[in-house]
This record gives structure tokens, C-alpha cells and sequence, in this order.
């Protein structure tokens, strides 16, 4: 686990807020992860694509998040 956190921690900030402008929201309008969070929370992820979708515009976020929590953890 230590290693997946020297990882997360090494990554730059600004890569990082860059993927999620582009790769986490396109297209645009609307954006692709808004559209697949409610698909989500109605159960109507059924195709293999749509979870493909919803990891490839989410991993962006979650990974802004998990290095937001582990940065201020280790502040």
C-alpha cells in the first residue's frame, strides 16, 4: 500500500488537474462522467463500454482526490 501511495504522491499536480479538465469531462457537453454517475445510480450500467466510459472519465478525479487526501494527511 505504501508503494501505491509514493506513486499517487509522486504524480504532478498540474498533469493531474489537466487530465481532469480533458479526459474527465469531454465531451464537454454534457460531460461524459456526469452522464455515466447517473446511469450508475439508476442500474443502468449494463454494456462494457458504459463502465469503461465511467473508469476512464472518473480515474482522473479519483486520482485528484486520493492525492488531495494523502497531501493534507501528510501535512
Amino acid at each position: 500500500m505504501d508503494k501505491i501511495q509514493s506513486i499517487i504522491l509522486h504524480l504532478d499536480w498540474g498533469l493531474l488537474i489537466f487530465a481532469c479538465l480533458t479526459i474527465g469531462l469531454a465531451p464537454f457537453a454534457p460531460p461524459h462522467l456526469f452522464e455515466k454517475l447517473q446511469m450508475l445510480a439508476k442500474g443502468d450500467l449494463k454494456k462494457w463500454i458504459d463502465w469503461f466510459d465511467l473508469f476512464m472519465h472518473g480515474t482522473p478525479w479519483i486520482l485528484l482526490l486520493i492525492k488531495g487526501v494523502l497531501h493534507f494527511k501528510k501535512m
